[in-house]
């Protein structure tokens, strides 16, 4: 499927570009963050706290474990301690796709659990019911739409692609439709799109992503949590019946097991460097549509919607009649840096707006209010991994890949299971206990994501055709099409 294609590896290391830019983005980093009310920022750590749990990162992975943790045993003591504010980082940043797949796409999948693909396609459907269902009950505000998604084909070589991907996704119970060029255009008005896939809703939803982790913090807190904001995590250290957490500023917490869920932010581990890549993503925001400028596109579904090049864009809805636009580049900077100088990127961003104007000429002259980018946390597999460190009292999930926003409620419900529920049949699969291939350390980092770089541009160029250097990784078990 075009949305969970294998673009993360289309990296740039160029310098970057001196370009008028669109607006600058509100505080918190997205358009998301402006899109709310967080309400007061939490309190820092400070003096020592005990507690059976502490959970690293205050967003998707950590709201989650917290609420299935307490969900299970309401007893427990449970910490969260989250470096700047709720969905600051990844959780808040995305487009707001909610997919069920928990393998970055059935052809990635096929790739590298074979085996285990019935169970992994049920289990991802399972969990976006069972999200969904909770975000009802809760009363969770976060603008969920269950609209589905519609992937398109812009070149001529990707018609049959698409055709054959909703082929493999019907054996596999996925009942997806392809859309001839009349049809697709009937939906969406753009010159562009030459056919299309329609993906239902119970594959994906949107949701306004900062209001989601908001309201998560919320459960969490409501069943007994304890979120402590602006808590650095600087460090763990083992020690007799548990793990001392080491906060900026002095605070500490002493816990009997930690649990890590700080996606493309977890250098700070130097035990999970070399399990993720951290790349970085980028978004623009349109502003309001007049009624003639929505009438001129069409697209009344408001599917997510995505288009099939290995670089590709993503586009949605939001509530308030905006295009979010996002994709295409995936920028990774040497040395594996994460930091605030890279979430603006004006030589992308101007790339971006061009490219939705050519996908939507009738939208020539629109503004772009909002403009933001964030790291996303990839593996060689491009899969969520879990592992643990320090004898066992430290686990960790990370590299979703793009996908975090329903995969790693999944993946909360392995991390309570890793402490709770260790005879679960979940924590036997694979996919749950076999780890990726190690990505190389710098100086050898930066180069190899550079031939990977220039090995998918030119498949794209080529019609999709797979060169030598793409069948060699394939035949590794190191995906680069999903």
């Amino acid at each position: 499927m075009a949305l969970q294609s294998a673009y993360i590896w289309h990296v740039m290391i160029t310098p970057l570009l001196t370009a008028p830019a669109p607006a600058e983005l509100p505080a918190g980093g997205s358009f998301w963050f402006g899109a709310g009310d967080p309400g007061a920022r939490r309190a820092p750590l400070a003096g020592v706290l005990r507690a059976d749990v502490a959970i690293v990162g205050g967003g998707f992975t950590g709201l989650w474990t917290a609420i299935a943790l307490l969900d299970t045993d309401p007893s427990l003591r449970v910490v969260v301690l989250e470096a700047e504010q709720v969905g600051w980082g990844a959780s808040g940043r995305n487009g707001g796709f909610c997919a069920a797949s928990l393998t970055h796409g059935l052809h990635n999948a096929l790739l590298h659990f074979p085996d285990e693909v019935e169970i992994l396609e049920r289990e991802g459907v399972r969990n976006l019911a069972e999200l969904v269902a909770f975000v009802r009950a809760e009363g969770i505000d976060c603008e969920l739409e269950e609209t589905g998604t519609l992937d398109a084909a812009t070149e001529p070589y990707q018609v049959d692609e698409l055709r054959e991907d909703a082929e493999l996704a019907n054996r596999h119970g996925n009942p997806i439709r392809f859309l001839e060029r009349d049809e697709i255009q009937a939906e969406v008005r753009s010159p562009r799109f030459l056919a299309g896939v329609r993906a239902g809703s119970d594959r994906t939803v949107m949701v306004n992503p900062a209001r989601l982790a908001w309201g998560l913090a919320a459960a969490a807190e409501r069943r007994g949590a304890t979120i402590f904001e602006g808590s650095r995590v600087t460090g763990l250290r083992r020690r007799a019946g548990g793990v001392t957490v080491q906060v900026a500023g002095g605070g500490t917490v002493e816990a009997a097991n930690v649990l890590v869920g700080t996606s493309a932010y977890s250098g700070w581990l130097r035990r999970l460097v070399p399990v993720f890549v951290p790349v970085y993503d980028y978004v623009l925001v349109t502003e309001p549509l007049t009624p003639e400028q929505r009438d001129a596109v069409g697209w009344r579904g408001r599917e997510g919607l995505g288009d099939s090049g290995n670089q590709f864009h993503y586009a949605r809805w939001t509530a308030d009649g905006r295009i979010l636009w996002g994709g295409y580049d995936a920028v990774y900077h040497p040395g594996n840096r994460v930091i605030a100088e890279h979430d603006l990127r004006p030589r992308t961003f101007e790339t971006l707006a061009r490219q939705l104007v050519e996908t939507f000429p009738q939208l020539d002259g629109i503004r772009f209010t909002h403009r933001w980018g964030g790291a996303i946390d990839t593996t060689t597999r491009f899969t969520v991994t879990f592992g643990a460190t320090l004898g066992g009292r430290v686990h960790y999930a990370l590299g979703y890949t793009g996908l975090g926003v329903g995969s790693s409620r999944w993946a909360a419900g392995i991390l309570r299971d890793r402490l709770l529920v260790p005879d679960s049949p979940l924590l036997r699969l694979r996919f749950v206990n076999s780890p990726p291939l190690p990505i190389p350390p710098e100086p050898l980092r930066t180069p190899i994501v550079e031939i990977m770089r220039r090995a998918v541009i030119a498949a794209d160029a080529n019609e999709g055709r797979r060169g030598l250097f793409l069948r060699t990784m394939d035949a590794l078990g190191i995906g680069f099409d999903s």
